[in-house]
């Protein structure tokens, strides 16, 4: 290796870590290790309605394809874990970890990495240099192991032994040799079975697979379609994402906090509270979440789930909120809607479902509005409690 390599590499790294990197490796530009894998997960089904994986799928094949003349890779991590996660309350749902700040992580990152990028033209201005966080076809997990970051674990995401697994992978790829880190190989899970054995959903059929369609927060994020009847209840309280299981790793009781402002928690995000959001309109969700990971469901995702965890909750201090969403202008709250009041199936949430059903069009729905209507009355409430 030569010396200037060297120093240039470890030049690049200090660089990164002043910007908020807490971890970063180079590795060479070649065919991930895991691709084949990848096309056996998406060719098996559990990769659910990604149907974006399928279409790129050969594109993962090869960094070249996310920018042609690419010999080097510089894996970064940022932090993102923040403070513990608060109680709710039976009108309460919780975000992911990652969503709790003001900002889109991919917006900070991206702005890192352009300057990060700045730094290596300033140094090498006939460079080529992109740099990519998780939009790109690039299998980062696989080159972050391959640059020495971490191993893959049971539960499918990087871990690392000082950071756990709360950061956000990111890459710059340039077009020149990096000195590279020596790949991680070793596993350091053991015989732990804690993150397969919390799963609410049962979404790793084995150890390091994932099953999509199960996952609770492919379900709220990125599944379009109603969420299937039998993983509503196991979703609990979870409205976007989900962190059971690197909650209960134990390779998490370690790692840095997130210095980033933008990654700290809204009052209003940890956790959230469930009934005004079905006062949104479109315009009020679009300046509330434009610039932040809950976009990612638009207003329709985000209020079928926000009616799914109500639902759960069964607290008739729902109903009105829930009668709301039953008129909603988007048939997968209406749907969602009907099935949380069927749960919570006292006379007045069956009294707003009857009087639905009258005027409700569409066929989908309607069958959740039966179906919900055939459940058993729970107890009679105090006058009064439904407006609650």
């Amino acid at each position: 290796m030569s010396e200037a390599k060297a120093d240039f590499t470890d030049r690049l790294k200090s660089e990164a870590t002043r910007l908020g990197f807490h971890l970063s490796g180079a590795c060479p530009a070649v065919e991930p290790g895991g691709y084949h894998q990848l096309l056996d997960w998406i060719d098996s089904g559990k990769a659910g309605e990604m149907d974006y994986l399928d279409a790129r799928r050969d594109a993962y094949r090869d960094p070249k394809h996310v920018m042609p003349g690419v010999q080097s890779l510089l894996v970064l991590g940022l932090p993102y874990r923040t403070a513990a996660p608060a109680e709710t309350q039976p009108t309460e749902g919780r975000f992911a970890r990652y969503a709790w700040g003001s900002i889109d992580y991919h917006d900070l990152v991206h702005q890192k990495l352009k300057t990060l990028k700045r730094w290596v033209l300033a140094q090498r201005p006939d460079a080529a240099v992109r740099g990519v966080v998780d939009t790109a076809p690039l299998l980062e997990r696989e080159f972050a192991q391959l640059a020495g970051i971490g191993w893959t674990g049971k539960n499918t995401l990087l871990i690392n032994k000082w950071q756990g697994s709360y950061f956000f992978l990111a890459a710059l790829l340039v077009d020149f040799p990096l000195a590279y880190d020596r790949p991680h190989e070793s596993d350091h899970c053991g015989k732990c079975r804690a993150c397969i054995d919390a799963c609410p959903t049962a979404a790793f059929p084995e150890p390091g697979v994932l099953d999509a369609t199960r996952c609770i927060s492919y379900l709220t994020i990125e599944h379009r379609s109603p969420i299937p009847r039998e993983l509503r209840q196991p979703i609990g309280n979870w409205v976007f994402g989900c962190d059971v299981c690197q909650d209960v790793c134990p390779w998490n009781r370690r790692g840095s906090d997130a210095e980033e402002v933008g990654f700290q928690p809204l009052a209003t995000q940890n956790p959230a509270e469930l009934i005004s959001l079905f006062s949104l309109t479109e315009d009020a969700f679009r300046a509330r979440y434009r610039k932040t990971p809950l976009w990612r469901t638009r207003r329709r995702g985000l209020l079928r789930n926000a009616a799914i965890v109500l639902g759960n909750a069964r607290t008739p201090a729902a109903i009105n909120a829930l009668a709301q969403g039953l008129v909603d202008p988007e048939h997968l709250v209406r749907g969602a809607s009907a099935w949380a009041l069927g749960q919570i199936a006292t006379v007045a949430a069956k009294a707003v479902l009857r009087e639905r059903r009258i005027d409700e069009s569409d066929r989908e729905v309607l069958a959740e509005i039966e179906a919900a209507l055939a459940n058993e009355p729970t107890r009679e409430m105090p006058t009064g409690d439904a407006d609650a």
